[in-house]
């Protein structure tokens, strides 16, 4: 059976889970609500996109909490640990991509070794210095329940993510 522990000690990226040629959605299901991220275009970030389906699809981000909120930034999760030092032992190539970093966009955290392969977050207001940063993996954006985001807390749960095909 697959589990967060497989997951950690997993030292490449997951299998490709996506079609190409389809778009994903992602419900994220919280103890405050749900949100919907869109997820980018698979060939804008191929394997942040698959990743983030991989993970989802196999219950990873399960009873995971937001260990970091930054008013008027990010909200974080996706950690394992939940204290932002933890994930799988693998890490994401950089695929950074043109994108304004509006409110409401779903980026991939970073690691002094690389993108981080678990650790997600969400812009609570325009972030334009992350577009010239070259370090982060913008891989979607809100598209309902952003104020549900603006309510997390740290230490809320993530319930569970279902994962759509457009």
């Amino acid at each position: 059976m697959w589990s967060v522990t497989a997951m950690e000690k997993r030292t490449t990226p997951p299998p490709t889970v996506i079609d190409p040629t389809k778009r994903y959605s992602i419900t994220v299901h919280t103890s405050r609500g749900d949100f919907v991220i869109a997820l980018v275009e698979p060939k804008v970030a191929p394997q942040t996109v698959n990743n983030f389906v991989y993970l989802a699809q196999n219950h990873f981000y399960d009873s995971l909490t937001f260990h970091r909120v930054v008013p008027g930034f990010v909200v974080q999760g996706g950690d394992p640990l939940g204290n932002g030092t933890g994930g799988p032992a693998y890490k994401l190539p950089d695929e950074s991509n043109p994108t304004n970093w509006q409110r409401g966009t779903a980026g991939m955290a970073s690691s002094a070794a690389g993108v981080s392969g678990s650790q997600f977050f969400i812009t609570l207001g325009d972030a334009p210095f992350l577009a010239s940063n070259g370090v982060y993996n913008h891989f979607g954006a809100i598209t309902s329940g952003m104020e549900v985001v603006d309510r997390l807390q740290v230490g809320d749960t993530i319930s569970s993510l279902d994962v759509s095909v457009d």
